[in-house]
């Protein structure tokens, strides 16, 4: 005997819609059999009663194990309806011609419509003349905001962007996606929108206090460097006197370097580091950079080299200072962490079938854990060894040079042995065309 629960289930399947035809079949099977009873023809009519009795039993499995299946997707359907209607974040779905077909309470929320001004119209460009549609207008076109930041490759799905909406105040980053049947065809598209507003109030907020507190410090430290600097070389003053002053000196240059890198962080996160790109020759700006770097050389015992790699004169279209601090900070790292007398190379070499040059930056030192290799472009992330090598230090060099690198259209990585050397790798491209025409924002 079936169990109570099983028994319960296979009565409300058979109740179900797609049981009709089944009953159907049932009814006039029966129909024939009764009629058989009271007519001639007894033979040749339990014959098709047979047939159709067949029959019913086929059209009943079949029915039923349809009704199973549409009850399983329905039920699924509605958990998805459920999970979707309670997301914090808006969903909307459209069809290729910008139907709407999903907007749950969220995007109610986020942008002051209900569901049933929204569902089933048509959302074209020419509606963000409406006020009240103005906002769901340019989240759906991107093209028509006031501020967008793109945050994925183009031609990639999802697409990922920033809005910032001046009136009213919002922020929000929205990811678009493509609904694609089995067979590969375009049904149309979905949007998950975050509302970031609250959160970038937040990190601005943090941003501003880091900022105000960076530039405060860094007058009187600019001050108290250049004085202990001249105490330091003062010859009036005694070796021991001298020696404090040098010291002092090289903490407050310390100092100023992490105060001037919390400066930059904050600027280019906030997309506001303010890129200026000229057009100068690659070979001198590095022969400079290496010419200034020469001076930390002596004092640790290093050798520097540059290999140009058949380049006599390489034109880039780069911001000097800018690409200086990113130069400067891998140059700094192969210093501070290298084996005595040990040495480090910039080298250039051309990407194959590439508009760009790959620039090396090599060095004879401690490595990289292979464990803390994925994290070492983090922020504020400095690798165990390191740490251990020179105990001061921000971790936000290698964050810096990062994005200075990928605002300048190229890519940064690294390669490294722990116990006998890295090597920095970044490229630039040597078209103009493919540098990043406005500022990226990290918040």
């Amino acid at each position: 005997m079936l169990p109570p629960k099983d028994l319960k289930s296979i009565i409300y399947k058979a109740k179900l819609p797609e049981m009709v035809v089944a009953w159907m079949f049932w009814c006039v099977a029966l129909s024939v059999a009764l009629i058989a009873l009271f007519t001639d023809g007894v033979v040749e009519t339990s014959g098709i009663s047979l047939i159709m009795f067949v029959f019913g039993l086929f059209f009943s499995y079949k029915s039923y194990k349809l009704a199973t299946k549409n009850l399983d997707k329905n039920i699924s359907y509605g958990r998805l309806e459920s999970i979707v209607t309670n997301l914090e974040d808006a969903v909307i779905a459209y069809d290729n011609n910008f139907k709407i077909l999903l907007f749950n309470s969220s995007a109610e929320r986020i942008f002051k419509l209900t569901k049933p001004q929204v569902v089933g119209q048509i959302i074209g460009p020419e509606r963000a003349s409406e006020p009240t549609l103005r906002l769901l207008t340019q989240t759906l076109f991107p093209s028509l905001a006031p501020a967008v930041v793109t945050q994925s490759e183009p031609d990639q799905f999802p697409q990922i962007v920033d809005i910032t909406f001046t009136n009213p105040q919002k922020e929000i980053r929205v990811s678009t996606d493509r609904i694609i049947d089995k067979d590969g065809v375009l049904l149309g598209f979905v949007k998950v929108v975050k509302d970031r507003t609250r959160e970038i109030q937040l990190i601005k907020s943090k941003s501003d206090f880091i900022s105000v507190a960076a530039h405060q410090l860094r007058t009187p430290l600019t001050a108290i460097n250049w004085t202990l600097e001249g105490l330091s070389r003062n010859e009036k003053l005694n070796e021991a006197d001298r020696t404090l002053a040098q010291n002092g000196f090289t903490a407050a240059t310390n100092l100023l370097k992490t105060v001037n890198d919390l400066l930059n962080t904050t600027e280019i996160e906030e997309g506001r580091f303010g890129y200026e790109h000229k057009t100068m020759d690659f070979i001198k700006f590095i022969e400079e950079i290496l010419a200034n770097a020469q001076v930390v050389a002596k004092k640790y015992g290093l050798k520097l080299y540059f290999d140009k790699g058949g380049y006599e004169k390489l034109e880039v279209n780069i911001d000097a200072s800018k690409l200086g601090i990113a130069l400067s900070n891998l140059l700094d790292n192969g210093m501070k962490y290298n084996s005595k007398e040990g040495s480090v190379t910039v080298a250039l070499r051309p990407v194959k079938d590439k508009p760009y040059v790959q620039v090396s930056v090599k060095d004879t030192g401690v490595g990289i854990s292979p464990s803390e290799i994925e994290n070492i472009f983090g922020k504020f992330f400095r690798a165990s060894n390191a740490r251990k090598i020179k105990a001061d230090g921000s971790g936000l060099g290698l964050y810096i040079t990062k994005n200075i690198i990928e605002q300048h259209g190229g890519s940064i990585w690294v390669e490294s042995t722990l116990g006998r050397g890295t090597t920095f790798y970044f490229t630039l491209p040597t078209d103009p065309n493919l540098i990043p025409k406005a500022e990226m924002r990290f918040i």
